[in-house]
């Protein structure tokens, strides 16, 4: 076996397996906090690694066809500014949940696109060029929308500044984005063969640094995690299935190709809870930040969940075509 081949198989292996590493990594964190909690420090860091992989898969050309047609960005980013602040404001409502809890799940819905949907979209043989991009343009507009959203629903007033949001795209997304899409260039002209290498291995090192992310925010919010109510994760659990549903549906009604569609699934209903929690802790009641803690382990769970039932349809189609076309 070449070692191509056995790089795409051990990338096959451990994306098939995404959600045990994640349960495994959780529960590891749970019985030894202190273990994992140092990695806290180095999350953006592995954000970053995570989306230089993502940059690999890219080439100039599909973002020319997002260029070709904005339409789909427009469409995925007003979803998300839309639909997420509003199912949390009625869950606030349905739920009965405490005013400081209840901001926080707020807080949460009014948040931007998080780098996990460029990563669960990239899993799920999704459009990542869209998915990048509407996670880069609801993050610029968030010093406006997310204040605007927090007024509204929950009549409270906190201060964003336009430079925090700016640097933490350019660092996290932007500038690995753009590094790995050179990379791959280079790459692709002078040495196909490291090319290939890369993009058969970067699933694989993408999913164990997801479950290093997870098993640190795990570690960090611990004591919270284990005294919250079953309805607080219930909110959390509707939340994030709300979203996905209606980034899905929204992207299957408008005409959307089926991996733009995945990308919109993903890209509504997966939030940037790291930033919803660091907001809450600064602005709100400490305990505000419980739900985008709890938020950060189970879009973890639903996320690669769904990104591999799309992967294994995409998977299934393909082998069905090769087998039709061996047939014929």
């Amino acid at each position: 076996m070449g070692v191509i081949k056995r790089l795409e198989r051990i990338g096959a292996v451990t994306s098939t397996y995404f959600v045990v590493w994640i349960l495994l990594g959780s529960a590891l964190a749970l019985y030894s906090p202190s273990t994992f909690t140092p990695l806290g420090d180095y999350i953006s860091v592995f954000l970053g690694v995570i989306m230089l992989g993502m940059g690999l898969t890219l080439t100039p050309t599909d973002f020319r066809r997002i260029v070709e047609r904005p339409r789909d960005v427009f469409i995925g980013a007003a979803a998300q500014w839309v639909f997420m602040p509003v199912f949390a404001y009625l869950l606030v409502a349905f739920l009965g949940l405490p005013r400081d809890i209840g901001v926080g799940l707020v807080l949460l819905g009014a948040a931007p696109g998080g780098t996990a949907s460029n990563v669960m979209t990239y899993l799920g043989r999704g459009d990542v060029a869209l998915s990048v991009t509407i996670t880069s343009v609801t993050t610029l507009a968030a010093p406006l929308v997310m204040p605007a959203w927090i007024v509204l629903l929950a009549g409270e007033e906190i201060t964003v500044t336009f430079g925090a949001m700016a640097e933490e795209i350019v660092l996290i997304v932007l500038i690995p984005v753009v590094a790995g899409l050179l990379l791959r260039i280079i790459l692709d002209r002078y040495a196909p063969a490291v090319a290939n290498a890369g993009l058969s291995i970067f699933p694989a090192v993408s999913v164990l640094t997801i479950v290093l992310i997870v098993a640190a925010i795990v570690g960090l919010n611990v004591e919270e995690i284990l005294t919250a109510s079953a309805t607080v994760f219930l909110a959390v659990i509707v939340h994030n299935a709300l979203g996905l549903g209606a980034g899905y549906g929204t992207g299957y009604l408008t005409g959307m190709s089926t991996d733009r569609t995945r990308a919109c699934a993903f890209e509504v209903g997966l939030q940037n809870s790291g930033l919803a929690v660091a907001l809450a802790a600064a602005f709100f009641d400490p305990v505000a930040a419980l739900i985008p803690a709890l938020f950060s382990v189970w879009h973890n769970i639903s996320g690669p969940a769904l990104a591999t039932a799309f992967a294994r349809r995409t998977d299934q189609a393909v082998a069905d075509a090769d087998s039709a076309s061996t047939a014929d």
